[in-house]
């Protein structure tokens, strides 16, 4: 009898569409709170690592144009915990490096090399070249060239309401910094936004 329902229980579940997408729905969504929900209560999730600050206003506007540029979707920024990763990169990639990213950059995509060590790395004048024509200084590079950021100033008067909202979700800027903002990037391109934030990314752990 006990067998019979059951085997009846499953013949409704499997002949009804709108049930198994409920009950599909609800077992991925119990177990990604599973796996996602502990850690917000981790300290090497939530904690910046020492030494970690804020992004400078003008490392934030470049972040948004590397954003914007889509510079993701050929370098990732997430150095694996593998020995030739790390011979190559340096230290491999912990998240409190990245808890006043939003959204962090790790991703897999490596068209490119990574970037998450690539601060100090190279001079100011290697990026301003390497973006104007990545083969002038990487022959093999297949990048596309990003000439029209030299030519293009910031606005200033973005950051400040950019910096507001990272404060509501956490980034500890001070009423100082955000009045400031603006000033700090006045008269600067975005080759100068997007060449200050590649010198500070991975500089924390180094």
């Amino acid at each position: 009898m006990a067998q019979a329902h059951a085997v009846g229980g499953h013949e409704k579940i499997e002949t009804s569409n709108f049930l198994m997408i409920v009950l599909i729905l609800a077992a991925i969504a119990f177990g990604g709170l599973v796996e996602i929900v502990p850690l917000f209560f981790q300290r090497s999730t939530t904690q910046p690592v020492e030494g970690l600050k804020p992004y400078t206003p003008l490392q934030l506007a470049g972040r948004d144009v590397y954003l914007r540029e889509g510079c993701y979707n050929c370098h990732s920024q997430m150095v694996r915990p593998f020995r030739a990763e790390t011979l190559r990169y340096g230290p491999y990639s912990v998240a409190g490096e990245f808890v006043y990213d939003h959204p962090f950059q790790w991703g897999s995509k490596r068209t490119g090399p990574d970037l998450h060590r690539v601060g100090g790395r190279y001079s100011d004048e290697w990026h301003k070249v390497h973006l104007n024509n990545p083969r002038d200084v990487v022959p093999e590079s297949n990048m596309p060239a990003y000439p029209w950021l030299a030519a293009a100033a910031l606005d200033p008067a973005e950051l400040a309401p950019k910096m507001k909202a990272l404060r509501i979700v956490g980034v500890p800027y001070t009423d100082e910094e955000i009045g400031k903002a603006g000033d700090e990037v006045k008269g600067k391109t975005e080759l100068e936004a997007v060449i200050a934030y590649l010198q500070v990314l991975g500089t924390a752990r180094k």
